[in-house]
Protein backbone atom coordinates (compact mmCIF):
# COMPACT_ATOMS: atom_id res chain seq x y z
CA UNK A 1 0.00 0.00 0.00
CA UNK A 2 1.24 3.60 -0.61
CA UNK A 3 1.73 5.39 2.15
CA UNK A 4 1.26 9.13 1.95
CA UNK A 5 2.95 12.06 2.77
CA UNK A 6 1.45 15.42 4.50
CA UNK A 7 2.59 18.27 6.25
CA UNK A 8 2.20 19.88 9.30
CA UNK A 9 1.40 23.53 10.39
CA UNK A 10 5.26 23.06 12.01
CA UNK A 11 6.63 22.06 8.53
CA UNK A 12 7.68 19.20 10.08
CA UNK A 13 7.38 15.80 7.64
CA UNK A 14 4.79 13.27 8.33
CA UNK A 15 4.09 9.81 7.71
CA UNK A 16 0.99 8.26 8.14
CA UNK A 17 0.41 4.44 7.57
CA UNK A 18 -2.81 2.62 6.78
CA UNK A 19 -0.97 -0.52 7.88
CA UNK A 20 -3.55 -2.96 7.29
CA UNK A 21 -5.86 -4.39 4.62
CA UNK A 22 -9.18 -4.67 7.03
CA UNK A 23 -9.68 -1.91 9.77
CA UNK A 24 -9.55 -2.97 13.46
CA UNK A 25 -12.30 -5.11 14.57
CA UNK A 26 -15.03 -3.68 16.11
CA UNK A 27 -15.20 -3.38 20.01
CA UNK A 28 -18.29 -4.66 21.48
CA UNK A 29 -18.84 -5.85 24.96
CA UNK A 30 -16.36 -8.83 24.58
CA UNK A 31 -13.65 -6.81 23.39
CA UNK A 32 -14.27 -4.07 26.24
CA UNK A 33 -14.14 -6.73 28.79
CA UNK A 34 -10.75 -7.76 27.68
CA UNK A 35 -7.70 -7.41 30.37
CA UNK A 36 -5.98 -5.33 29.94
CA UNK A 37 -6.71 -4.60 26.17
CA UNK A 38 -5.48 -2.22 23.78
CA UNK A 39 -6.06 1.34 24.98
CA UNK A 40 -7.34 3.56 21.99
CA UNK A 41 -8.06 0.25 20.07
CA UNK A 42 -4.93 0.73 17.88
CA UNK A 43 -1.09 -0.20 18.57
CA UNK A 44 0.29 3.07 17.86
CA UNK A 45 3.97 4.00 17.25
CA UNK A 46 6.38 6.86 16.24
CA UNK A 47 9.51 7.76 14.19
CA UNK A 48 11.45 10.95 15.37
CA UNK A 49 14.11 11.08 11.96
CA UNK A 50 16.06 13.34 10.02
CA UNK A 51 14.39 13.16 6.80
CA UNK A 52 16.30 15.88 4.94
CA UNK A 53 19.68 16.61 7.26
CA UNK A 54 22.54 15.54 8.09
CA UNK A 55 21.89 11.93 8.53
CA UNK A 56 18.75 11.42 6.21
CA UNK A 57 20.39 8.93 4.44
CA UNK A 58 21.85 6.80 7.04
CA UNK A 59 18.40 7.51 9.08
CA UNK A 60 15.62 9.34 7.13
CA UNK A 61 13.18 7.16 5.25
CA UNK A 62 15.56 4.02 5.21
CA UNK A 63 14.30 3.98 8.85
CA UNK A 64 10.83 4.72 7.74
CA UNK A 65 10.74 1.74 5.28
CA UNK A 66 12.18 -0.60 7.49
CA UNK A 67 9.19 0.15 10.38
CA UNK A 68 6.74 0.05 7.75
CA UNK A 69 8.46 -3.67 6.82
CA UNK A 70 8.10 -4.74 9.97
CA UNK A 71 4.46 -3.92 10.47
CA UNK A 72 3.60 -5.26 7.31
CA UNK A 73 5.34 -8.95 8.14
CA UNK A 74 3.62 -8.77 10.95
CA UNK A 75 0.86 -8.68 9.19
CA UNK A 76 -0.59 -5.27 10.19
CA UNK A 77 -2.09 -6.24 13.26
CA UNK A 78 -1.65 -6.91 16.34
CA UNK A 79 -4.22 -8.59 19.04
CA UNK A 80 -6.44 -8.16 16.24
CA UNK A 81 -6.16 -4.08 16.54
CA UNK A 82 -4.58 -1.93 14.02
CA UNK A 83 -0.88 -0.89 13.95
CA UNK A 84 -0.29 2.50 13.15
CA UNK A 85 3.26 4.57 12.19
CA UNK A 86 3.56 7.92 12.48
CA UNK A 87 6.84 9.57 11.17
CA UNK A 88 8.15 13.11 11.44
CA UNK A 89 11.10 14.87 10.86
CA UNK A 90 12.78 16.71 13.46
CA UNK A 91 15.04 18.57 11.72
CA UNK A 92 18.13 17.65 13.64
CA UNK A 93 16.40 20.14 16.90
CA UNK A 94 15.95 18.54 19.91
CA UNK A 95 13.46 20.67 20.97
CA UNK A 96 11.68 19.93 18.36
CA UNK A 97 11.75 16.26 18.97
CA UNK A 98 11.06 16.83 22.21
CA UNK A 99 7.91 18.61 22.04
CA UNK A 100 6.73 16.16 19.17
CA UNK A 101 7.16 13.36 21.90
CA UNK A 102 4.95 15.66 24.45
CA UNK A 103 2.20 16.03 22.06
CA UNK A 104 2.16 12.73 20.54
CA UNK A 105 1.78 11.10 23.87
CA UNK A 106 -0.24 13.28 25.33
CA UNK A 107 -2.72 13.88 22.40
CA UNK A 108 -2.16 11.66 19.53
CA UNK A 109 -2.42 8.42 21.56
CA UNK A 110 1.23 7.24 20.57
CA UNK A 111 1.90 3.92 22.86
CA UNK A 112 5.81 3.78 21.81
CA UNK A 113 8.79 5.81 20.29
CA UNK A 114 10.44 3.28 18.54
CA UNK A 115 13.18 5.20 17.23
CA UNK A 116 14.87 9.05 17.82
CA UNK A 117 17.83 10.20 15.04
CA UNK A 118 21.21 12.10 16.59
CA UNK A 119 22.01 11.65 20.15
CA UNK A 120 20.73 15.40 21.16
CA UNK A 121 17.43 14.80 19.97
CA UNK A 122 17.34 11.27 21.46
CA UNK A 123 18.19 12.71 24.86
CA UNK A 124 15.37 15.08 24.79
CA UNK A 125 13.03 12.65 24.03
CA UNK A 126 14.43 9.80 26.66
CA UNK A 127 13.47 12.50 29.04
CA UNK A 128 9.92 13.20 27.55
CA UNK A 129 8.99 9.33 27.86
CA UNK A 130 10.33 8.88 31.62
CA UNK A 131 8.13 11.79 32.61
CA UNK A 132 5.11 10.21 30.45
CA UNK A 133 5.73 6.55 31.19
CA UNK A 134 5.91 5.66 27.30
CA UNK A 135 8.19 3.55 26.06
CA UNK A 136 11.03 4.77 23.61
CA UNK A 137 13.48 2.52 21.68
CA UNK A 138 16.54 3.61 19.65
CA UNK A 139 18.62 2.18 17.15
CA UNK A 140 19.66 5.43 15.64
CA UNK A 141 21.45 7.41 17.98
CA UNK A 142 24.59 6.13 19.28
CA UNK A 143 25.54 8.04 23.10
CA UNK A 144 26.15 5.54 25.79
CA UNK A 145 24.83 7.29 28.14
CA UNK A 146 20.99 6.08 27.39
CA UNK A 147 22.19 3.16 28.89
CA UNK A 148 24.55 4.40 31.41
CA UNK A 149 23.78 7.45 33.84
CA UNK A 150 21.11 8.44 32.03
CA UNK A 151 19.27 5.10 31.52
CA UNK A 152 14.95 4.57 32.49
CA UNK A 153 13.06 1.78 32.65
CA UNK A 154 11.14 2.84 29.82
CA UNK A 155 14.16 2.78 27.44
CA UNK A 156 16.21 0.98 25.29
CA UNK A 157 19.34 0.90 23.11
CA UNK A 158 19.27 -0.91 20.70
CA UNK A 159 21.49 -1.16 17.63
CA UNK A 160 24.94 0.18 18.63
CA UNK A 161 26.70 2.75 21.03
CA UNK A 162 29.39 5.06 21.53
CA UNK A 163 31.15 2.39 23.97
CA UNK A 164 31.11 -0.80 21.52
CA UNK A 165 31.89 1.60 18.69
CA UNK A 166 35.05 2.49 20.36
CA UNK A 167 35.63 -0.89 22.06
CA UNK A 168 36.00 -2.79 18.89
CA UNK A 169 37.50 0.15 16.19
CA UNK A 170 40.05 1.63 18.69
CA UNK A 171 41.38 -1.58 20.18
CA UNK A 172 41.96 -3.16 16.59
CA UNK A 173 43.78 0.00 15.63
CA UNK A 174 46.03 0.50 18.36
CA UNK A 175 46.68 -3.86 18.26
CA UNK A 176 47.76 -3.18 14.71
CA UNK A 177 50.06 -0.45 15.43
CA UNK A 178 48.20 2.81 15.40
CA UNK A 179 49.29 3.76 19.04
CA UNK A 180 49.15 8.01 18.84
CA UNK A 181 46.05 9.44 18.27
CA UNK A 182 44.13 12.61 17.33
CA UNK A 183 40.35 13.48 17.10
CA UNK A 184 37.81 15.14 14.22
CA UNK A 185 35.02 15.67 17.01
CA UNK A 186 31.71 16.58 16.50
CA UNK A 187 30.84 19.40 18.73
CA UNK A 188 27.52 17.69 20.20
CA UNK A 189 26.75 14.92 22.96
CA UNK A 190 27.00 12.05 20.45
CA UNK A 191 30.79 13.52 19.07
CA UNK A 192 31.84 13.98 22.70
CA UNK A 193 31.22 10.86 24.28
CA UNK A 194 32.56 8.87 21.55
CA UNK A 195 35.96 10.29 21.93
CA UNK A 196 35.59 9.93 25.52
CA UNK A 197 35.14 6.67 24.95
CA UNK A 198 37.56 5.67 22.39
CA UNK A 199 40.45 8.06 24.19
CA UNK A 200 39.87 5.78 27.52
CA UNK A 201 40.04 1.96 25.21
CA UNK A 202 43.38 4.06 23.53
CA UNK A 203 44.81 4.55 26.90
CA UNK A 204 43.81 1.38 28.24
CA UNK A 205 45.29 -0.48 24.74
CA UNK A 206 48.77 1.24 26.02
CA UNK A 207 48.26 4.45 22.85
CA UNK A 208 47.74 7.92 23.62
CA UNK A 209 45.81 10.63 22.67
CA UNK A 210 47.82 13.72 21.31
CA UNK A 211 44.61 15.63 21.33
CA UNK A 212 41.79 16.62 19.56
CA UNK A 213 39.92 19.24 17.27
CA UNK A 214 36.07 20.27 17.78
CA UNK A 215 34.44 20.85 14.81
CA UNK A 216 30.33 21.86 14.66
CA UNK A 217 27.94 19.60 12.71
CA UNK A 218 27.30 19.91 8.91
CA UNK A 219 31.02 21.93 9.03
CA UNK A 220 31.41 23.07 5.25
CA UNK A 221 35.30 22.65 5.50
CA UNK A 222 37.32 20.45 7.07
CA UNK A 223 40.54 22.04 5.95
CA UNK A 224 42.12 23.98 9.45
CA UNK A 225 40.83 20.68 11.46
CA UNK A 226 42.92 18.01 8.87
CA UNK A 227 45.94 20.41 9.12
CA UNK A 228 45.58 20.34 12.75
CA UNK A 229 45.85 16.50 12.36
CA UNK A 230 48.40 16.51 10.60
CA UNK A 231 50.38 18.84 12.38
CA UNK A 232 49.95 16.41 15.59
CA UNK A 233 51.71 13.40 13.44
CA UNK A 234 49.52 11.13 14.62
CA UNK A 235 49.47 7.62 13.66
CA UNK A 236 46.09 7.57 13.34
CA UNK A 237 43.06 10.45 13.13
CA UNK A 238 39.92 9.06 14.84
CA UNK A 239 36.72 10.43 13.27
CA UNK A 240 34.51 10.39 16.69
CA UNK A 241 31.51 11.79 14.15
CA UNK A 242 28.66 10.69 12.04
CA UNK A 243 26.59 10.85 8.49
CA UNK A 244 27.54 13.27 6.11
CA UNK A 245 30.27 14.75 8.39
CA UNK A 246 32.33 11.49 7.97
CA UNK A 247 31.95 11.22 4.71
CA UNK A 248 33.06 14.72 3.80
CA UNK A 249 36.03 14.49 6.43
CA UNK A 250 37.46 11.30 4.67
CA UNK A 251 36.69 12.89 1.33
CA UNK A 252 38.87 15.82 2.08
CA UNK A 253 41.46 14.24 4.16
CA UNK A 254 42.03 12.18 0.46
CA UNK A 255 42.49 15.49 -0.95
CA UNK A 256 44.91 16.65 0.87
CA UNK A 257 46.88 13.41 0.92
CA UNK A 258 46.66 12.29 4.88
CA UNK A 259 46.34 9.63 4.53
CA UNK A 260 49.31 8.86 1.72
CA UNK A 261 51.62 6.11 1.65
CA UNK A 262 49.96 5.15 5.05
CA UNK A 263 52.04 8.70 6.62
CA UNK A 264 48.21 8.68 9.05
CA UNK A 265 45.61 6.48 8.98
CA UNK A 266 41.59 7.03 9.60
CA UNK A 267 39.73 5.53 11.76
CA UNK A 268 36.02 6.29 11.38
CA UNK A 269 33.97 5.63 15.33
CA UNK A 270 30.94 5.54 13.43
CA UNK A 271 30.85 4.47 9.61
CA UNK A 272 27.52 3.09 7.56
CA UNK A 273 27.58 1.26 4.84
CA UNK A 274 26.19 4.87 3.58
CA UNK A 275 29.03 6.38 4.00
CA UNK A 276 30.94 3.60 2.07
CA UNK A 277 28.87 4.05 -0.98
CA UNK A 278 29.57 7.72 -0.83
CA UNK A 279 33.03 7.93 -0.62
CA UNK A 280 33.53 5.33 -2.98
CA UNK A 281 35.81 2.15 -2.68
CA UNK A 282 39.01 4.04 -3.92
CA UNK A 283 39.03 6.42 -1.02
CA UNK A 284 37.50 4.48 1.77
CA UNK A 285 39.41 1.09 1.14
CA UNK A 286 41.62 0.04 3.96
CA UNK A 287 39.28 1.55 6.62
CA UNK A 288 38.38 -0.54 9.76
CA UNK A 289 35.34 -0.03 11.46
CA UNK A 290 32.62 -1.49 13.79
CA UNK A 291 28.89 -2.51 13.09
CA UNK A 292 26.01 -4.82 14.15
CA UNK A 293 24.69 -5.83 10.89
CA UNK A 294 26.31 -6.02 7.41
CA UNK A 295 23.44 -6.88 4.50
CA UNK A 296 26.05 -9.85 3.02
CA UNK A 297 26.76 -11.99 6.01
CA UNK A 298 24.58 -15.03 5.27
CA UNK A 299 21.46 -15.82 3.58
CA UNK A 300 18.92 -14.46 6.11
CA UNK A 301 20.67 -11.06 5.98
CA UNK A 302 20.97 -11.29 2.20
CA UNK A 303 17.60 -12.09 1.85
CA UNK A 304 15.81 -9.18 3.90
CA UNK A 305 18.28 -6.47 2.77
CA UNK A 306 17.36 -7.64 -1.01
CA UNK A 307 13.60 -6.67 0.47
CA UNK A 308 14.49 -3.87 1.30
CA UNK A 309 16.44 -2.38 -1.25
CA UNK A 310 13.87 -3.20 -3.91
CA UNK A 311 11.66 -0.50 -2.11
CA UNK A 312 14.80 2.01 -1.32
CA UNK A 313 17.13 1.31 -3.70
CA UNK A 314 19.76 1.03 -1.17
CA UNK A 315 20.84 -1.64 0.80
CA UNK A 316 20.48 -1.18 4.79
CA UNK A 317 22.87 0.03 7.59
CA UNK A 318 22.70 -1.34 10.95
CA UNK A 319 20.29 1.70 12.20
CA UNK A 320 17.89 0.57 9.55
CA UNK A 321 18.20 -2.64 10.40
CA UNK A 322 17.99 -2.90 14.21
CA UNK A 323 14.81 -0.61 13.45
CA UNK A 324 13.22 -3.61 11.33
CA UNK A 325 14.60 -5.81 14.03
CA UNK A 326 13.15 -3.72 17.12
CA UNK A 327 9.83 -2.65 15.56
CA UNK A 328 9.17 -6.45 15.26
CA UNK A 329 10.31 -7.47 18.82
CA UNK A 330 7.84 -4.91 20.64
CA UNK A 331 4.86 -6.47 18.24
CA UNK A 332 5.93 -9.47 19.93
CA UNK A 333 5.87 -8.38 23.44
CA UNK A 334 2.97 -6.35 22.80
CA UNK A 335 1.12 -9.86 21.95
CA UNK A 336 2.69 -12.05 24.78
CA UNK A 337 1.63 -9.16 27.46
CA UNK A 338 -1.77 -9.12 26.19
CA UNK A 339 -1.65 -5.61 26.30
CA UNK A 340 0.22 -2.24 25.30
CA UNK A 341 0.64 -1.04 28.63
CA UNK A 342 3.94 -0.07 29.48
CA UNK A 343 5.59 -1.68 31.99
CA UNK A 344 3.41 -5.00 30.61
CA UNK A 345 5.28 -4.84 27.21
CA UNK A 346 8.71 -3.42 28.90
CA UNK A 347 8.52 -7.04 30.70
CA UNK A 348 8.23 -8.99 27.65
CA UNK A 349 10.64 -7.15 25.81
CA UNK A 350 13.30 -7.98 28.82
CA UNK A 351 12.44 -11.49 28.74
CA UNK A 352 11.82 -12.51 25.14
CA UNK A 353 15.26 -13.09 23.29
CA UNK A 354 15.70 -12.07 19.57
CA UNK A 355 16.67 -14.31 17.24
CA UNK A 356 16.45 -12.89 13.57
CA UNK A 357 18.62 -11.50 10.73
CA UNK A 358 19.93 -8.64 12.99
CA UNK A 359 20.48 -10.67 16.40
CA UNK A 360 20.82 -13.78 17.38
CA UNK A 361 20.32 -14.75 21.04
CA UNK A 362 20.06 -11.15 21.80
CA UNK A 363 18.43 -10.15 24.97
CA UNK A 364 18.00 -6.73 26.63
CA UNK A 365 19.42 -5.80 29.57
CA UNK A 366 17.82 -4.62 32.94
CA UNK A 367 19.44 -1.39 32.05
CA UNK A 368 17.71 -1.18 28.75
CA UNK A 369 21.05 -2.26 26.30
CA UNK A 370 20.45 -4.35 24.27
CA UNK A 371 23.30 -7.11 24.06
CA UNK A 372 24.04 -8.50 20.87
CA UNK A 373 27.67 -9.40 18.81
CA UNK A 374 29.32 -6.79 16.88
CA UNK A 375 31.44 -7.41 13.77
CA UNK A 376 34.80 -5.15 12.96
CA UNK A 377 34.78 -5.20 9.31
CA UNK A 378 37.73 -3.69 6.96
CA UNK A 379 36.90 -1.87 3.46
CA UNK A 380 37.55 -3.52 0.64
CA UNK A 381 39.69 -2.21 -2.39
CA UNK A 382 38.02 -1.57 -5.55
CA UNK A 383 39.74 -5.03 -7.36
CA UNK A 384 37.94 -7.13 -3.96
CA UNK A 385 34.43 -6.21 -4.89
CA UNK A 386 32.87 -8.50 -7.03
CA UNK A 387 29.29 -6.81 -6.89
CA UNK A 388 27.27 -3.84 -5.92
CA UNK A 389 27.47 -3.16 -2.42
CA UNK A 390 30.15 -5.82 -1.75
CA UNK A 391 31.96 -3.55 0.59
CA UNK A 392 33.12 -5.41 3.56
CA UNK A 393 35.16 -8.10 4.41
CA UNK A 394 34.99 -9.26 7.94
CA UNK A 395 37.64 -9.03 10.49
CA UNK A 396 36.12 -10.05 13.85
CA UNK A 397 33.16 -11.07 15.59
CA UNK A 398 33.26 -9.48 19.11
CA UNK A 399 30.37 -10.96 21.49
CA UNK A 400 28.09 -8.62 22.66
CA UNK A 401 28.89 -9.57 26.13
CA UNK A 402 32.55 -8.17 25.10
CA UNK A 403 31.69 -5.42 23.35
CA UNK A 404 29.11 -3.28 25.37
CA UNK A 405 29.78 -1.65 28.53
CA UNK A 406 29.78 -4.48 31.45
CA UNK A 407 26.98 -3.95 34.32
CA UNK A 408 29.86 -3.50 36.53
CA UNK A 409 31.29 -0.70 34.80
CA UNK A 410 27.64 0.94 34.32
CA UNK A 411 26.31 4.07 36.28
CA UNK A 412 22.48 3.32 35.37
CA UNK A 413 21.14 2.38 38.75
CA UNK A 414 18.86 -0.21 37.05
CA UNK A 415 21.51 -2.73 37.94
CA UNK A 416 22.65 -1.97 41.36
CA UNK A 417 18.98 -3.53 42.38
Amino acid sequence: MRIPFGRQASGALVLIGALAALGALPVGPAAAQSKPGISDDVVKMGLLLDMSGLYADVTGRGSAAAAQMAIDDFGGKVLGKKIELVVVDHQNKADIAANKAREWFDTDHVDAILDVAASAPALAVLDVAKQKNRIVVFSGPGTERITNDLCTPVSVHYAYDTYALANSTAKAMVQRGGKTWYFLTADYAFGHTLQQSATTVVQEAGGTVLGAARHPTGASDFASYLLQAQASKAQVVGLANAGGDTVNAIKAASEFGLTRNNAQRMAGLLLYINDIHAIGLKTAQGLVLTEAFYWDMNDQTRAWSRRYFDKVKKMPNMSQAGVYSSVTHYLKSVQAAGTDETAAVMKQMKSLPINDFFARNGRIREDGRMIHDMYLFEVKAPSESKYPWDYYKVLATVPGDQAFMPASKSQCPLLKK
